[in-house]
């Protein structure tokens, strides 16, 4: 389902599953800490998540606002084609910084 790798100070956040409503609760436990202690570095790596609905949708601007809040942020790594379009379609690409893959991601807090 999901799992959390560290990549120095930075978190990556790894998910197999759809970030719909029957997964979200368990995405969220995930996250949670995660953007509640100090100044949150997260990677949300979605290249083994086929779809995102709306709940997910919800989930990923919840954790970015609560991330920018404590100085730090959210970015996403290696959508899929279709979340990519769910994305796009929903204005969410220009809202969170997308990387094509969890290095270029982590690397991106360091810059």
């Amino acid at each position: 389902m999901f799992r959390v790798v560290q990549q120095g100070a930075v978190r990556v956040i790894q998910g197999e599953t759809p970030l719909n409503g029957d997964y979200v609760p368990v995405a969220a436990t995930f996250c949670e800490p995660l953007s509640t202690t100090g100044q949150p570095k997260l990677v949300f790596d979605l290249s083994g998540v086929p779809l995102i609905n709306s709940a997910g949708l919800e989930l990923l601007l919840d954790v970015r606002d609560r991330c920018a809040e404590r100085g730090g942020a959210l970015v996403l790594a290696a959508p899929t084609p279709l979340c990519r379009e769910i994305l796009a379609a929903t204005g969410l690409l220009g809202g969170i910084a997308v990387f094509e893959d969890t290095v270029s991601a982590a690397g991106s807090f360091a810059q």
